[in-house]
């Protein structure tokens, strides 16, 4: 029976079973035996893994050469100029080469609890929230985005992966969906 999981990952936790170090892993929060995560989400970064039993979705989800969809909220240091939103929604140069063209707004700022620990804030810088949606997975990809046109990341959370969100899942739960 295939199984799928949306869980609402909080900050600090790895995506992966297991830790020699003793760090907070998905094994803490998901009694669920052989499902996988589909794709990662670094420890320093929130919101929604999908996890799965079923290789060939996880595979589907994971490899870039699919071109899911998935939309973070981030918030970044100051308020971004349009010229700024514009670079990404083109696409920026990167080390690895440059990205594809993004899906760029600002939002409001969504209401999604405090993070333990809090971000760092500084007095007179203010941040912005964005919404930015990928359809590749490079590592740290948005978080080197926002930095390359100079408003770095400060709290990143996954809302979206295909056609799951976040929605009624709080931090630290997850959600068996139903399958065909």
């Amino acid at each position: 029976m295939r199984r799928l999981l949306l869980f609402n990952k909080p900050w600090g936790v790895l995506t992966q079973f297991t830790d020699r170090e003793g760090r907070p892993t998905l094994a803490d929060y998901i009694p669920v035996p052989g499902v996988h995560p589909a794709g990662r989400l670094d420890r320093d970064s929130e919101g929604l893994v999908v996890l799965t039993n079923d290789g060939g979705l996880q595979a589907r989800l994971s490899d870039p050469r699919h071109h899911v969809s998935k939309t973070y909220w981030v918030q970044v240091e100051g308020v971004p100029e349009e010229t700024r939103l514009d670079a990404l929604r083109a696409g920026v140069e990167l080390r690895d080469g440059r990205t594809r063209p993004a899906g760029v707004e600002r939002i409001d700022p969504p209401e999604i609890g405090s993070r333990d620990p809090p971000i760092r804030v500084r007095r007179h810088i203010p941040t912005c929230w964005l919404a930015i949606t990928l359809t590749e997975g490079r590592n740290r990809q948005v978080r080197r985005m926002t930095a390359a046109v100079g408003h770095p990341t400060l709290r990143l959370v996954r809302y979206r992966v295909a056609s799951w969100t976040l929605d009624g899942i709080p931090p630290g739960q997850y959600l068996e969906v139903a399958t065909r």
